[in-house]
């Protein structure tokens, strides 16, 4: 089960006004739940979005860059699960594009003005059929709701993830509502997850794409489960507008609506991480005193990535010197370790370069069987500082690996 990760409400979900979901099963998946998710917005929204580092990034990452790039308007998404449509090759580029087709032609727009997201088993090409009957069941269906949707874009998530809020402005009130999908195969930059936050503000295509680029580095850019960059991460950003309420850069209500903006990313990613697959842990680290937020997100990814640091965890096992050693690795050139202290909850455990003489095992062992653990890490080189959010590494990690094929 997730860690501290309550099942989203569906009346606590608002819709945002401007766009419209449909959510239905296209047996791509599994047959009998929902696989498949269209969007549509209404004309004027801007969208925005940022997607995987990885050099294999898959076909419909391929073909979002080239759509938003393009600089046109976007009317609609279609998102499946299932099936990654990564590792492809050219068939996959053509897939892709065929899907963006076959929206454009149900919904009457040109296929440049589709984004198309596939995520699930790579080195698979779409049941393009399957594909296709899901598009048009999606076409002719009647609107679907916000967990209902999150629940469409899962893969191998134990929950939906799903997060709204309502935004007082001086000019009025607007939403901001979002979900995400997420569990394995995850890492900053960003991970194997699928991103979608719209708001009913309207704001320009430049003040959302600096806004998502902002607000990514401190949510989806900060969380990791197991290391791994995956082939489809993509997150983005809608403003429909149709709150009639403007929201730009440099004006009063920028910083307020901003804020509340990172919030709803933040919820998103910490979701990802609280259902990571096989999670019992969900633990935040925090580096501080370090000469740079590069050099602190150095050391504190070299933590959340260590597996002995993970599975110690798991175990609630006080084998502390693990997250010594990972600090000595993480490659900071001239640390001085008698500067260095790493506080657990509040419990000082290292100082000076070795075990605090006020840390007892028993204080450790208590620390360490609790669901949500702080690793605070000072340098003593700097003023800068960084946060990561990572879980621990479980038997059951393994198995739905080893059996998501299955």
């Amino acid at each position: 089960m997730p860690v501290g990760l309550p099942l989203p409400k569906r009346d606590e979900l608002s819709p945002v006004a401007g766009l419209d979901l449909f959510s239905v099963s296209a047996g791509i998946r599994k047959s009998g739940r929902r696989d498949l998710l269209l969007m549509r917005l209404v004309e004027g929204s801007a969208v925005a979005g940022v997607f995987t580092q990885n050099a294999f990034c898959a076909a419909p990452v391929q073909v979002c860059r080239g759509h938003l790039a393009s600089g046109g308007p976007i009317r609609a998404l279609l998102i499946n699960t299932g099936c990654a449509n990564a590792g492809t090759g050219a068939a996959g580029l053509e897939d892709a594009r065929t899907s963006c087709a076959w929206v454009a032609e149900v919904c009457g727009l040109h296929p440049s003005q589709v984004l198309p997201f596939s995520t699930g088993v790579i080195l698979e090409r779409l049941p393009m059929e399957r594909l296709r009957a899901g598009i048009e069941l999606a076409s002719c269906s009647g609107p679907s709701d916000w967990l209902d949707a999150a629940h469409s874009i899962m893969t191998t998530d134990t929950q939906p993830k799903a997060i709204s809020r309502r935004v007082r402005l001086s000019t009025g009130q607007i939403t901001i509502t979002g979900i995400s999908k997420g569990a394995g195969m995850i890492r900053p930059n960003m991970a194997t997850m699928l991103g979608f936050v719209a708001t009913d503000a309207r704001l320009s295509r430049e003040d959302l794409h600096g806004l998502l680029l902002s607000s990514v580095d401190d949510s989806f850019n900060a969380i990791t489960v197991d290391g791994d960059t995956s082939t489809n991460d993509s997150l983005i950003g809608i403003a429909t507008g149709a709150s009639g309420l403007d929201v730009s850069r440099g004006t009063a209500d920028w910083e307020t609506f901003a804020v509340e903006w990172l919030a709803v990313c933040q919820d998103l990613a910490q979701a990802i991480v609280r259902d990571g697959e096989g999670a019992t842990k969900f633990m935040t680290i925090d580096v501080v005193g370090a000469t740079s937020r590069v050099e602190a997100r150095q050391v504190a990814y070299a933590v959340a990535h260590s597996p002995l640091v993970k599975t110690a965890f798991f175990a609630s096992d006080p084998n502390l010197g693990r997250i010594l050693a990972a600090i000595g690795y993480s490659g900071v050139e001239g640390l001085d370790v008698s500067k260095v202290s790493v506080e657990l909850n509040g419990v000082l455990v290292a100082e000076r370069g070795g075990r605090a003489t006020s840390y007892r095992e028993e204080d450790g062992q208590s620390v360490m069987k609790e669901e949500e653990i702080t690793v605070r890490i000072a340098l003593g080189r700097g003023a800068s500082q960084a946060r990561v959010w990572t879980c621990d590494l479980s038997h059951d990690y393994v198995s739905i690996n080893a059996d998501y094929r299955s």
